[in-house]
């Protein structure tokens, strides 16, 4: 029987930068978002949103859906990657004097698989040889279209998902 597994990542992104966890597996330092797997009790917004939290110490809730991408990986597993995005570059004017990724740079995971965090560019991540998978890299690409679109895409059906939930 067919089960993918359900996925999250967050794009983070601000003066130019993006959000990337480092995380060390198999003995190797890798890129990805802040990504993980869909709880059974929450939407896919929220799994978002936990994931940044758990994976950065970053609270903030996902402000676009961007694109869901389907992947089977090497060792043959399929994933469906749901992509969200958070944009800093709106912040007021008043507050550029300040570096802004100084202020929310502060980053603290609490998933014990995390190493660290780190704000890089585009061309980092998309040049980049330690990428968790080459979803990292397109993630980066669907972002760059500019294409974003609202949460309600997702919407969920009959939610609180209470009956048959164990």
């Amino acid at each position: 029987m067919f089960k993918p597994h359900v996925t999250v990542a967050c794009i983070v992104h601000a003066e130019d930068k993006f959000l990337v966890v480092e995380e060390t597996i198999n003995g190797k330092s890798l890129w990805n978002q802040p990504a993980g797997h869909l709880e059974a009790d929450e939407t896919l917004a929220q799994a978002a949103a936990r994931e940044l939290w758990e994976e950065t110490g970053i609270t903030a809730q996902p402000q676009y859906f961007i694109r869901m991408h389907q992947w089977i990986a090497p060792d043959k597993t399929p994933f469906l990657r749901f992509l969200f995005a958070i944009k800093l570059d709106h912040i007021s004017p008043a507050y550029r004097w300040i570096q802004l990724l100084d202020h929310i740079c502060a980053t603290e995971p609490h998933d014990n698989d995390i190493d660290c965090c780190r704000w890089v560019s585009a061309d980092e991540i998309l040049n980049a040889p330690n990428l968790r998978s080459p979803l990292v890299a397109e993630s980066i690409r669907s972002y760059q279209t500019g294409q974003c679109y609202p949460l309600s895409i997702v919407g969920e059906f009959n939610w609180p998902f209470t009956e048959g939930v164990k």
